[in-house]
Order: C-alpha cells, then sequence, then structure tokens
C-alpha cells in the first residue's frame, strides 16, 4: 500500500492518473476589454508562431488537447463576421464587454486578420492527432455579467456550434470564458448537445466571479499558488464527479506563462506542477492544466522549454504508474461509457 499525503493509494489500483490540457484560443477577442491592441500586440502576433510550436510538441509527447474556440475566429474576415451574426446580443449594463461596437471599428480590407480571425490555424489544429476542437462561445460571452440573459446565451452557442459545423466539427465541450461559470445555464449546453465543461478549483481562491467582484487580494494569492502550495493539488477522481451532463471537468491548474521578473521563481512553479501531476499519478486522479495560446506569445522559447520539463516529467509518470493524456471530449466519453 502506497501512502500520499496520509491518504493511502492501492498498488493494485484500477483507475490511472490522466493528464487532460485545455487550451482557450480568443485571440484580442478575449481581452480586447481589457488591454489595448498595441499594449498586448506581441502576445497576439505571437500566437501565429505559439499555434504550430504548441501542436507540433503535442504530437511529440503523444499529448491529447482540447482547443476550446471563440466562434468569431472562424471567419477570414469583418465582412464574413457581420453576415453571420445572432439575432441576439449579450445586454451587458457594461456595455465596454460586448464585443459587438467593437467590430464597426475593424479593417474592412484586411483578410484573416491576425488580431480576430484564425481559420488557418484552426484547419491547422484540426489535423493533427489527439486534439479536439470545442467551444470558448461564439463572441467570447460571459455568463455571470449583469445585464445579460440566459436567452442571449443560448443564442451565442448555437451560432458557435453553427459556425464550427459549417467546417466540419460538432463542439461537444466547452470552457466558459473568464472561467464565468454560471449553473443555471448548464441546461442550455445539455439541450445543444454540449457534454462537458471546464469548472473551477474547489478552492475559495478560484470561485468564478464577475468584473465588479474582483479582489485583488484574491488575485495576489493566486498568484502565489503557482509557485507554493496554498489551495491543494486540485485533482480529482472519477467517482467524486457529479455524472449529469454535462460533465464537470474542473481545473486544476492555470499554466501561468514566463516572467521575466519572477524568473529566479521558474524552479518553484516547476516543482508545483510536476508535484500535482505526481500527486494525481499515485492517486490514479484527473489533473487539468490550462492557459491561453496568446500566453506564450511572448517569450515562447522560454514557455517551450518550460513545457517540455513538464511533458518529460509526464512521460516519468506514464512510464511509471500508467498515467495518460486525455482530452476533454475523451474524458467525457470514458465515464459515460462506464455509467452505462
Amino acid at each position: 500500500m502506497l501512502t500520499v499525503q496520509n491518504r493511502p493509494v492501492s498498488a493494485n489500483r484500477k483507475d490511472t492518473g490522466t493528464l487532460l490540457i485545455t487550451l482557450d484560443f480568443e485571440l484580442y477577442w478575449g481581452v480586447r476589454d481589457q488591454l489595448t491592441k498595441k499594449a498586448y500586440a506581441k502576445n497576439i502576433l505571437g500566437v501565429q508562431s505559439v499555434v504550430p510550436a504548441l501542436l507540433e510538441l503535442f504530437k511529440q509527447y503523444k499529448i491529447h488537447a482540447t482547443w476550446a474556440i471563440v466562434g468569431f475566429l472562424f471567419f477570414k474576415n469583418k465582412q464574413e463576421l457581420i453576415a453571420e451574426l445572432p439575432e441576439k446580443f449579450p445586454g451587458y449594463t457594461n456595455q465596454n464587454l460586448s464585443p459587438y461596437p467593437y467590430i464597426d471599428t475593424l479593417d474592412s480590407i484586411e483578410s484573416e486578420d491576425p488580431f480576430h480571425f484564425a481559420p488557418s490555424l484552426i484547419k491547422r489544429i484540426s489535423t493533427y492527432p489527439d486534439q479536439e476542437i470545442g467551444t470558448h462561445t461564439f463572441s467570447h460571452y460571459y455568463c455571470l455579467e449583469k445585464g445579460q440573459t440566459i436567452d442571449e446565451f443560448e443564442e451565442d452557442l448555437k451560432k458557435a456550434i453553427t459556425i464550427a459545423k459549417r467546417f466540419g466539427w460538432k463542439p461537444k465541450s466547452i470552457v466558459f470564458p473568464r472561467n464565468q461559470v454560471n449553473p443555471e445555464y448548464l441546461p442550455v449546453l445539455r439541450k445543444l448537445g454540449i457534454t462537458s465543461y471546464r469548472g473551477n478549483e474547489s478552492s475559495w481562491l478560484y470561485k468564478p466571479t464577475n468584473q465588479d467582484d474582483r479582489r485583488f487580494l484574491k488575485r495576489g494569492l493566486r498568484l502565489i499558488d503557482s509557485y507554493l502550495n496554498l489551495s491543494g493539488h486540485n485533482t480529482y477522481a472519477v467517482h467524486e464527479l457529479n455524472k449529469e451532463v454535462p460533465l464537470n471537468l474542473p481545473s486544476s491548474r492555470f499554466l501561468r506563462p514566463y516572467a521575466k521578473r519572477f524568473r529566479i521563481f521558474e524552479s518553484m512553479r516547476l516543482r508545483r506542477i510536476c508535484s500535482d501531476l505526481t500527486y494525481a499519478a499515485k492517486k490514479g486522479e484527473i489533473y487539468h492544466l490550462w492557459w491561453h495560446p496568446h500566453n506564450f506569445g511572448a517569450n515562447l522559447d522560454e514557455n517551450v522549454s518550460f513545457l517540455k520539463k513538464i511533458f518529460d516529467h509526464f512521460l516519468n509518470l506514464k512510464m511509471e504508474y500508467g498515467m495518460k493524456s486525455m482530452n476533454m471530449g475523451e474524458l467525457s466519453r470514458k465515464i459515460r461509457f462506464q455509467q452505462e
């Protein structure tokens, strides 16, 4: 009998640990209400190199991943997007949150504007093995913000699914923008055929909030939690999950990008994640790692090097404990199959 942090682990345990990875693919739509294009241009433009680099790395290490994609990215330009706008827009009290007035400011000449559109990158993702095309809603929709309604959310999600289907994919997994999981909206997912979503960690540090409820202390503690274990490993066993569709597959850790000002703490950040992975492997639990491609847009070499170290550790755990890599769709199907 093995023991991990005072919790017994059977050497003959049936379940094996699982590394679950999701990427929130949103380009400038995901930060438009917070950062100017000039301020974040390097990160957004860098995505053109980030996506191919990640895909090759995933292929090398046989990593399965879910790419949750904002529906706007499927279009080549402003004209195509305008032709497919939903009938209802989100009625945010804070209108700065809505991307629809902003669309008018886009250049009408550029095709596949790298700040706002990415059909060629999406097609590239779909050609790689074990990569799932999920949804991040159509317009980067915020489900906890004041003023918007469940009907507006449903219209948005319908449009996201329609556009993805036109490209040959039917999304089964969703990541809520800004992790704003609204329990009242889950029946809409079930109605539209979404079988899983990424929930939040159980710790109070990661409780979903809207823009008005941000707390400086909480954000600071989350930063510290990336280096020191404040909230626990945030892994979970399949039998602990509520099996009702859509399945909640909670996050375990946001992969914070390399930052020069914190570079002396990089070994701590790596140790934090590898410790989580080891714990999941020994316990036969799920470890859900996520980030945005644009997080790697600056300092790509440093970020890829860091990710390689994580994957090297994963390979060691795969050999020793049988740990495996799955995407959200695969894990959801496995769990639902076990119920039948």
